[in-house]
């Protein structure tokens, strides 16, 4: 195999592929990229055998052929080349030389036998913006449980439908579910799946680099697809049944409240430093015309801010795991938020004002005993 590329357009590519090669892997070739030529193209492939990513930049091709390099070791010597033609030779030992300008390297690769091959993309099922998959992401991945035990719970819940689409996650203590209405070209009936979490943040990588495409979505019983341009990802489902959702949403909520983002933000982000590390606990106070923000380590000190807010209700405090009210205050990109709530022992919920149009964002958080 021999080619030349240009060293911006691989550098690029193999960027995007390191989220997905297996550092810590037994499987020594999962360690390497899959290098592959095609008429004027160099097709690049990457797998932890959960995730799979394929994507391609155009070369001037001399001589066909395909083989296996460590991802990491590539990216990183090209990225520190000059930005010029770079040349490219696998030779029949494995060893991938490279040449641009005065540098000369070679690499010791490994044969494409043992790479393990991807499934092929089934029939597209619908076209998605890529910038309202990311935004959908952006706004649950981090309510997704971190405990592997709770395997159902490492990734977030998606819902194709006529209306449009869902997104759903929960770790058991907060539950975030975005809904977006749009029009979705070619999808006929309804579609479930488990997105794990790690191909989540690959979409947001891919939609980094160009988020006004469109994702060609896909799916069979084992993998989901997803297409933009000349790159595919594609990721195993998660197996198992995600929990009812629907049963966790409340449904009666008689008093709110609407504060600034940034200053309710600012504020629980100063009284958290004295909230106790493991369970992070606060006390919201609402009250005639002020929320009180409160928390107290009787080693360390108390912190106590107070908000003026147009409440009219009954004096109600909930304690709140402080961490869980910044992730969405930080998620959000609203001017303001709406803080809904019932009493101490009902679980509170945050959505961002103005509603976005055509957009239902809800972020429900459990109450803590303080």
């Amino acid at each position: 195999m021999e080619f030349t590329v240009s060293k911006a357009d691989l550098v690029r590519e193999l960027g995007l592929t390191q989220g997905v090669v297996e550092r810590k892997t037994t499987i020594p070739i999962l360690s390497n990229i899959l290098v592959e030529t095609d008429h004027d193209q160099v097709w690049l492939t990457a797998t932890d055998l959960e995730l799979g990513i394929r994507c391609s930049c155009p070369a001037r091709i001399k001589k066909e052929g395909a083989g296996t390099i460590p991802a990491r070791k590539l990216l990183d010597y090209v990225r520190l080349l000059p930005d010029a033609d770079l040349q490219v030779k696998l030779a029949e030992n494995q060893w991938a030389s490279f040449v641009c300008g005065r540098s000369r390297t070679r690499i010791a690769g490994m044969s494409r036998e043992s790479f393990p091959e991807l499934p092929e993309m089934p029939e597209t099922l619908a076209q998605i913006p890529l910038s309202i998959l990311s935004q959908m992401i952006a706004s649950t991945i981090f309510a997704i449980s971190s405990e592997e035990s709770r395997f159902t719970l490492n990734g977030a819940l998606l819902i194709l439908k006529d209306s449009g689409l869902v997104m759903v996650s929960t770790d058991g203590h907060r539950l975030a579910l975005i809904e977006k209405q749009l029009s979705l070209p070619g999808l006929s009936g309804t579609f479930r799946a488990l997105l794990p979490r790690k191909a989540m943040s690959e979409i947001q990588k891919l939609a980094s680099d160009d988020g006004e495409k469109q994702i060609e979505f896909s799916g069979n019983d084992n993998h989901l697809f997803f297409r933009i341009d000349k790159r595919l990802l594609l990721s195993r489902k998660l197996t198992g049944n995600f929990p009812d959702y629907e049963r966790v949403l409340p449904k009666d909520q008689p008093h709110s409240i609407v504060l600034s983002r940034d200053d309710f933000k600012s504020a629980i982000e100063r009284v958290a430093q004295f909230a106790d590390e493991r369970s992070r606990a606060i006390r919201l106070q609402m009250l005639k015309g002020e929320l009180k923000i409160h928390s107290s380590i009787s080693e360390t000190g108390e912190s106590e801010e107070t908000l003026p807010v147009e409440y009219d209700g009954p004096d109600t405090e909930i304690g709140f795991n402080a961490q869980y009210l910044l992730d969405f205050l930080r998620s959000a990109n609203s001017s303001e938020v709406e803080f809904r709530f019932k009493d101490a022992n009902s679980a509170g919920e945050l959505r961002p004002q103005p509603a976005v149009p055509e957009t239902v964002y809800r972020y429900v958080v459990m109450p803590m005993r303080i």
